[in-house]
C-alpha cells in the first residue's frame, strides 16, 4: 500500500462507494484499511470502498495533535479493527444509513450490532463503509449502561449471513434499514443467494443476498 502510505499526514477529501464524502487527515494505512482523523474522531475505512481521494485544504484553525485512539494500530487490519471495536460504543455507515450502538459478535461475513433504536441488526461486513469506535466512557444518547444493557442476539448465530437468513424464514424482517414497503415483509424462503419476501399486500419479490446490507427481525 505504498501509494496510500505516501499520503500519510495529508489532509484529504475522499469519496466512498455509496456517495459518501469524508474529510480528514490520513494517519495510518493497513493492507485493507485506512484511518482518517477529523474532529476528534477516528474513522476506519475499508480500502475497497475508496472511489477516489485528493488533497484538501485544512481549516485556518490550528490543528492540535490527535488524541490517542481507542486501541493500538500495530499491524492494523479491517478484521482486527472490528474485533477491537467489540464492546465499544461505535458508529457504522452502511451507505445512506448510519447505526449507533455496539458490535457484539463477528462471524465470517457479517456481524451483529446492538442499537438502542433497532436492537439486534445483522450487518454485512462487506457493506460497512466505515466504523468509528468511541472511547469506553462514551455511551449512546449519554445513557448509563444500567439504563441501556447490551443484549446479545436471542437467536443462535450461524457462520455466514446466508445461513443466518435461513433461521429468519417465516419472520417479518426489514432489509437495509429502509422504510420502503418493498424492503420489509415476511421472509418466505432463502435459496441459492436469493430470498423471497412477501410484502404487506401479499405480493412476492425476490432479492439477491449480495444486495442485503443489513437485516433485522421485529422478533429479534
Amino acid at each position: 500500500m505504498q501509494i496510500l502510505k505516501s499520503w500519510l499526514g495529508t489532509h484529504v477529501e475522499l469519496m466512498l462507494s455509496g456517495c459518501i464524502e469524508l474529510q480528514g487527515e490520513i494517519i495510518d494505512v493497513g493492507n485493507d484499511i485506512l484511518v482518517l482523523y477529523d474532529n476528534n474522531r477516528y474513522a476506519y475505512i475499508p480500502i475497497h470502498h475508496l472511489q477516489f481521494l485528493k488533497a484538501a485544504q485544512k481549516d485556518n484553525e490550528e490543528q492540535m495533535k490527535p488524541p490517542a485512539p481507542s486501541f493500538e494500530h500495530e499491524n492494523i487490519s479491517y478484521r482486527k479493527i472490528l474485533m477491537n471495536a467489540r464492546g465499544l460504543f461505535s458508529e457504522i455507515s452502511v451507505g445512506d444509513k448510519t447505526l449507533h450502538g455496539y458490535v457484539t459478535s463477528i462471524m465470517n461475513d457479517y456481524l451483529t450490532f446492538y442499537s438502542p433504536l433497532q436492537r439486534t441488526v445483522y450487518v454485512s461486513v462487506n457493506h460497512i463503509k466505515y466504523i468509528v469506535p468511541y472511547h469506553s466512557n462514551v455511551t449512546p444518547f449519554s445513557l448509563g449502561l444500567e439504563n441501556f444493557p447490551i443484549q446479545p442476539a436471542s437467536m443462535p448465530l450461524s457462520r455466514t449471513l446466508d445461513q443466518q437468513l435461513r433461521k429468519l424464514e417465516k419472520q417479518i424482517v426489514i432489509l437495509n434499514l429502509d422504510g420502503k414497503p418493498h424492503r420489509a415483509g415476511l421472509l418466505k424462503r432463502v435459496e441459492h443467494n436469493l430470498i423471497e419476501l412477501v410484502q404487506a399486500e401479499g405480493s412476492t419479490i425476490v432479492v439477491h443476498t449480495d444486495h442485503i446490507k443489513t437485516i433485522h427481525s421485529i422478533q429479534a
